[in-house]
């Protein structure tokens, strides 16, 4: 560690301010024992608080913020709005931060609170100066003040070059029996318990293992046993952060062994492309015993009938280490406590509904943006996603980490997936056995269009054109294509976790709705914008705007209308009328001259996903109204119906 990080604080974050209006504004600073003291990565609004009070609710904050962040992960100080007396304001956010650090440390904390070095920094409102100082222990009477504040320019690069992250993935069943006397919530706690229990024994086996190893030159798997493990840890130190391993002891071995160093400066650092150990639990049972003994059998008849329940719980937590950490302590102060929290989440959120109905709890891994690190949010999935306790839910997630509250950044459709390798950066996108294009206008000719400003789709989506999937829809199936490409981008903004819909499942909305006879099932009749309307209201909840105009050479009237679309809710457009139909992706237009480029991405294109040919082949290009031929585009003797899906106003 350099001697002059030791007295200044560093800011990984983007911001550092306080956004709530009222006085009780409070935000928790988060921090990690694998950086250097007084290391900000983020911060977390505090939303509850004691009635009647400006004081936080430390219980409700630890049991949320406990499994919202990842074990490596800390609180290390609090920041509140500037009063009066500025050391004042500091000793309070100090001690809230004290409290809760120990809270989520658990029984045990005390041991290293003297060396714990906690930051209570004061804001001013309206994006003012910020002032912090910092206790060194539990020693509020006596303050430092830290003047040395340094902001971090690539903090994700600062974050994923030390360290990494170990995900551990542990579905169970819980099985236990009461009867109408019995209180059924106490023989759960005591089978689940028993099962949990088992992490520490010391016949369990941690299998170690990358999910995309790409070298004989890193470790390829390490098993830790239970024996091997210090299970009487008082929660997350990075005291053992500069041993020196012994190569040679495989009880020594680091996390970093698994991986190559980075030798580009070029890479994008996130969650997504951090590197990854997947961690799985198992239960040795084939050791030798030293004594030799027959098995034993016990029958306990019970008093009355009694009735068995299963519970399904699936556990699933991510970790934050350093590359130099043993993975024995790891697995120890990181992977168990992280279990064990999110286990006891889990049974608290199961207990309410034990018997009326199976409970669907399970947890999921986001990484919103403006946040370095990942969370974690245990969801209720008996009545999807659209349940209002659910929704509430990912409100209040929002609030906490300052997301906005129109996007739906914390929907299952957006949680990461750890366990599979996906290539960064690529333009295909997987379905169903098939790779399909990405964003095919990015990177084409420019539209022509002098001194016009373009206005394009906002985000991806995936292109969907004639004969995909062994499906011949030649002749009659492009307003599907179309109204799959605009699903796409709903899916790939995280809108939806639906699959984009076939032919006959579009048709099948439509008969059921009453829009279509049901001989429409399998037909080849034409679709226009209207049925497009009603399928993405009944699939999605999407509502839409639909366009009309009598003639094709009414469109360029339009442009500064489409423009605003654009600007504003960012989706494609399904045009629609006319002959044919097309998927429009933007408009290029100089308001003061009137002229104009529509961005086509047609979806009559019958040949294979060949991003040049599809260039080349002017399948998606940029359109004028009429060509430099005396051509027009759109035919003047046809009306055409304009569909303009609107974003979501969701969490």
């Amino acid at each position: 560690m350099e001697k002059d990080e030791i007295g200044r604080v560093t800011i990984l974050c983007r911001k550092l301010i306080i956004a709530d209006r009222d006085d009780r504004g409070l935000q928790w600073l988060i921090g990690s024992p694998f950086f250097p003291p007084l290391t900000v990565v983020s911060t977390l609004r505090c939303i509850h608080f004691l009635p009647n009070s400006s004081s936080p609710d430390i219980v409700k904050e630890s049991e949320e913020i406990g499994t919202l962040l990842p074990k490596g992960f800390n609180v290390i100080g609090a920041v509140v709005h500037a009063s009066s007396d500025i050391e004042r304001s500091s000793r309070g956010a100090i001690d809230a931060a004290l409290r809760l650090s120990d809270a989520l440390l658990g029984e045990g904390s005390g041991r290293d609170a003297e060396t714990r070095d906690i930051i209570g920094a004061v804001a001013e409102k309206n994006g003012g100066d910020t002032s912090f100082f910092v206790s060194r222990g539990k020693k509020l009477d006596s303050l430092e003040m830290i003047t040395s504040v340094f902001y971090e320019k690539e903090p994700e690069k600062y974050i994923w070059e030390r360290g990494c992250l170990l995900r551990c993935e542990l579905p169970f069943q819980v099985p236990f029996y009461y009867s109408s006397k019995d209180l059924h919530e106490g023989n759960f706690l005591c089978a689940s318990d028993e099962i949990i229990a088992k992490l520490k024994d010391p016949q369990a086996a941690y299998i170690i293992e990358t999910s995309n190893c790409i070298s004989s030159e890193v470790a390829q798997s390490v098993i830790i046993r239970g024996v091997e493990l210090n299970n009487h840890t008082d929660g997350t130190h990075a005291k053992n952060l500069n041993l020196v391993a012994p190569t040679s002891d495989p009880q020594f071995i680091t996390c970093g062994k698994f991986f190559l160093e980075r030798k580009t400066s070029s890479i994008v650092y996130s969650a997504e492309d951090a590197d990854v150990l997947q961690v799985s639990v198992m239960i040795n049972r084939s050791t030798k015993s030293l004594s030799s003994f027959a098995p034993v059998a016990e029958y306990f008849p019970a008093p009355e009938d009694v009735k068995l329940q299963v519970v399904h719980l699936k556990l699933e937590v991510l970790c934050y280490s350093a590359r130099n950490y043993p993975l024995v302590h790891a697995i120890s102060e990181l992977i168990i406590p992280g279990l064990n929290h999110q286990f006891n989440a889990l049974k608290k959120a199961v207990l309410p509904s034990l018997i009326d109905h199976q409970p669907q709890f399970r947890p999921y891994h986001f990484s919103p943006p403006g946040v370095l690190h990942p969370v974690t949010a245990i969801y209720e999935l008996s009545y999807g996603e659209t349940e209002l306790k659910l929704v509430e839910a990912r409100k209040a997630l929002h609030q906490r980490l300052g997301l906005p509250l129109d996007r739906p950044l914390l929907r299952i459709a957006n949680a990461l997936n750890l366990s599979l390798s996906n290539p960064k950066g690529s333009n295909t996108f997987s379905r169903k056995g098939s790779t399909l294009l990405k964003d095919v206008h990015i990177g084409i000719p420019s539209s022509g269009v002098s001194g016009g400003l373009a206005s394009l789709v906002q985000g991806s989506y995936v292109y969907h054109h004639y004969l995909q999937d062994g499906f011949d829809d030649s002749g009659w199936g492009c307003a599907y294509r179309s109204l799959q490409t605009i699903i796409s981008w709903f899916r790939l903004q995280h809108y939806t976790a639906i699959d984009v819909p076939s032919h006959r499942e579009v048709q099948q909305v439509l008969v059921d709705i009453g829009d279509k006879d049901p001989s429409f099932i399998g037909s080849r009749e034409w679709i226009g914008a209207i049925e497009i309307s009603f399928v993405l209201d009944k699939l999605l909840g999407v509502s839409s705007k639909v366009i009309n105009v009598r003639s094709g050479a009414e469109l360029p009237e339009k442009c500064r209308e489409l423009a605003m679309h654009f600007e504003s809710q960012g989706t494609p457009i399904m045009i629609g009328g006319g002959v044919l139909a097309y998927t429009l992706l933007g408009v290029d237009y100089n308001d003061a001259s009137g002229d104009c480029a529509f961005l086509i991405l047609d979806p009559h294109y019958t040949g294979s996903e060949d991003l040049k040919k599809i260039i080349n082949g002017g399948w998606c290009s940029w359109k004028k109204a009429v060509d430099s031929k005396g051509k027009s585009f759109f035919l003047h003797d046809k009306f055409y119906n304009l569909l303009l899906p609107q974003r979501p106003n969701m969490v």
